[in-house]
């Protein structure tokens, strides 16, 4: 059977402007291009060592420093897609979120319309849910469509070829949930509703891949949602 590819943005560069918290009185700040690495080489490690015998093989899309355009991560996306097959991969962008300094929580987005990239941010999102109950952060949802995740028109996931989602990891400019997020525990967190989130996808994948309404987003997540994570 073919592999499960997950291919991991990581979010903006070290110079992309104002993407980093305020320092903090303890001196402290999250810079984002380096947090999202850091996770993105987390979740990578993990998945090849604790769950290296899975059919998963996961893809680092930008492993630069600096800041990569929009198109480009597009294009390297589209060219691994062209290899595998876009029915067999799965993209991931890796981020923070702002607004003004009070606003907290998690949020997982994907493109206009229902396609399986809805299905699978469901499954991450209720990974999510159940990972962050006890670490009081709040669950970000618009329901409007019958789903969790939120329909945004980002570049990143307009543009790619492949089933794609973006995860917002909570707000770097909220003093309370910054300073759990540099924790060890918030990153391990953090990084754990990543890698069950992709393990439960790839079950929904492999189980479902070959039904001619997988494509389409027209088979329930229902039976994948504590596979890997316990209550």
């Amino acid at each position: 059977m073919a592999k499960f590819h997950i291919l991991l943005d990581n979010g903006h560069g070290e110079d992309t402007k104002g993407k980093r918290s305020p320092v903090w009185k303890d001196g402290s700040q999250l810079l984002e291009y380096a947090y999202a690495r850091e996770i993105v080489s987390r979740i990578k490690l993990l998945l090849e060592t604790s769950y290296k015998k899975e059919g998963i093989e996961v893809h680092i899309i930008t492993p630069e420093t600096k800041d990569i355009s929009l198109s480009e991560r597009a294009k390297r996306v589209n060219e691994l897609v062209a290899k595998f097959g876009k029915e067999n991969c799965l993209g991931i962008s890796v981020h923070n979120n702002a607004f003004n300094g009070k606003a907290n929580g998690w949020e997982v987005h994907t493109y206009l319309g229902n396609s399986v990239s809805d299905k699978y941010a469901t499954i991450v999102w209720h990974t999510a849910d159940k990972l962050l109950k006890e670490c009081g952060v709040t669950m970000r949802v618009d329901w409007s469509d019958g789903d969790p995740d939120w329909d945004s028109n980002f570049a990143i996931l307009r543009q790619t070829n492949c089933p794609f989602m973006l995860t917002e990891n909570g707000f770097m400019d909220n003093e309370h949930e910054c300073h759990w997020l540099l924790s060890e525990w918030g990153k391990k967190i953090i990084t754990d509703i990543h890698v069950f989130g992709i393990l439960r996808c790839y079950h929904y994948w492999k189980d479902n891949v070959s039904d001619k309404n997988f494509y389409k987003g027209g088979i329930s997540t229902e039976n994948y949602d504590n596979l890997y994570v316990k209550e």
